[in-house]
């Protein structure tokens, strides 16, 4: 039987309650050398729905794992017709003011860099830079064959080609960009090769039930080491590959803070947690900081 990944965590009954006092997030920003650790949280404001809050997309929807989807054609089929539909509408999200506080806070040099868990792109449209993108972007295609890069973009117009007419109604959209749809608007739905081999095409994120490329978690991990601090946004912590962050700038004593309505995996190593939305607490802090956010056009 096939492994499912780590989907959702139990809280301990002996953690910490989230606070509603922006000040800890105020002082570690105004000292400098702040590393981001962002997750879908940070883009629920955008309209794109996080995977474990209130109204999180797991409560209806398990995400494609890598193993169902090199394994079997029907699957790709399935993903390929949801992710297309679903990048329609996720392709036209704009960066909303969270992201614009991350990228006004690296403007004026109070960070050491941002990594973020999402696929959305949303960090660099606000003006971030830099931005390692730990699970990859849902903007570029890779060829599982010949390792061919392309742009979703370029994707999207060959699907349109191969499927005119297709335009169902998605139940909702999720934060892998996957639309809610049901076998039968699937239909026969047709999925197009890599235009260089042939083979399988992907798009260029890491799957749940799929590794970070190594050399991803390592910048990542020397970016822990270079920072004074760790200030998290909009992410439950439930899967290893952000988790371990937290735990490495705890017990290098670097001090960690998390802004998320619900608890945390993380919440164990941190200073406190801070229950306020993101948009609204980071725009808060900039004003105290007397940084003004910018706009993105």
């Amino acid at each position: 039987m096939r492994m499912r990944p780590t989907l959702s965590w139990t809280p301990a009954q002996d953690l910490p309650p989230g606070t509603t006092d922006l000040e800890p997030i105020t002082d570690m920003l105004s000292t400098g050398g702040v590393l981001v650790l962002s997750g879908a949280g940070i883009s629920t404001e955008s309209g794109i729905p996080d995977y474990r809050g209130e109204n999180g997309s797991l409560s209806r929807h398990t995400p494609m794992t890598y193993q169902d989807f090199t394994a079997s054609a029907q699957a790709r089929r399935r993903y390929w017709a949801r992710s297309h539909l679903g990048w329609r509408t996720f392709g036209r999200a704009r960066p909303n003011d969270g992201h614009r506080a991350v990228a006004a806070f690296g403007r004026h040099g109070l960070l050491s860099g941002v990594i973020t868990q999402n696929v959305d792109g949303l960090h660099q449209f606000a003006g971030s830079e830099g931005v390692v993108e730990l699970h990859g972007s849902l903007d570029q295609v890779v060829c599982l064959s010949c390792r061919a890069s392309s742009s979703r973009r370029e994707l999207a117009l060959r699907l349109e080609s191969a499927n005119p007419g297709f335009a169902p109604v998605a139940a909702a959209i999720n934060p892998d960009g996957d639309a809610d749809l049901a076998d039968e608007q699937v239909g026969d739905f047709q999925v197009v090769p890599c235009a260089v081999c042939g083979g399988i095409l992907k798009p260029d994120v890491v799957f749940f039930g799929e590794t970070v490329p190594p050399s991803r978690v390592e910048h990542c991990r020397r970016l822990v080491r270079e920072s004074t601090s760790l200030l998290v946004l909009g992410s439950s912590l439930t899967v290893m590959s952000g988790f371990r962050f937290v735990r490495e700038a705890a017990q290098a004593g670097k001090p960690v803070l998390i802004v998320n309505r619900d608890p945390t995996r993380g919440d164990q190593h941190a200073l406190t947690r801070v229950a306020v939305p993101l948009g609204a607490a980071l725009t808060t802090v900039a004003d105290r900081l007397d940084i003004p956010l910018g706009s993105v056009s």
